[in-house]
């Protein structure tokens, strides 16, 4: 795992370059802007504070913002995945998967998707994960801490069986995971 924010090298640009439109004549070039979006991600900085080296933050943020509303970031990661599983001599999609989520404290002013976890005592939010067996993240979602698991699941199993379709059989999750039923599609009579 990589401690400091490091910006892409040829390799990682050449692996993601195939999902935009390079061919268009820009003021700023899309591989320095995806350097500033990771760089954010990483340090967890506000977009006002992105430092001068890289394009002013509000350009930044509306190719962001342009991306996240077309689910680049979503397909780009399923590519990531399938390209990563293949090197490690794999499928390219996974027949088996685990889901589970994970309770997040939030600070006091954050209002937004906030709830309590009675649970595990956490006033925030919850994180829910879908992951192969090697641990590639495959979906995630984000909402308050006070939703019950298997709802939150639901949406989730939904999500991975769009990505990956026939080829997922198993689905591993804890109790709260288990409170649906998941049939795998070519058992299905749809």
């Amino acid at each position: 795992m990589t401690k400091q924010w490091e910006p892409l090298t040829d390799l990682q640009w050449a692996a993601i370059s195939a999902f935009f439109d390079l061919q268009r004549k820009r003021k700023h070039e899309l591989r320095t802007i995806m350097d500033a979006v990771f760089w954010l991600l990483r340090t967890g900085c506000q977009w006002r504070n992105l430092p001068p080296n890289f394009p002013h933050w509000q350009a930044v943020y509306y190719y962001f913002d342009r991306w996240k509303k077309a689910d680049y970031f979503e397909h780009i990661n399923a590519a990531l995945n399938q390209l990563d599983r293949q090197q490690a001599d794999r499928e390219p999609l996974p027949s088996v998967a685990s889901i589970d989520t994970q309770s997040v404290k939030l600070a006091p002013m954050i209002g937004e998707w906030r709830g309590l976890d009675a649970n595990k005592k956490v006033n925030g939010r919850k994180r829910t994960f879908v992951v192969d067996t090697q641990g590639r993240l495959w979906v995630a979602d984000v909402d308050a801490a006070n939703w019950a698991d298997g709802s939150l699941g639901k949406a989730l199993v939904v999500a991975i069986l769009w990505r990956v379709g026939e080829r997922l059989e198993k689905m591993f999750g804890d109790q709260a995971a288990s409170a649906f039923r998941f049939t795998p599609l070519h058992d299905s009579k749809i």
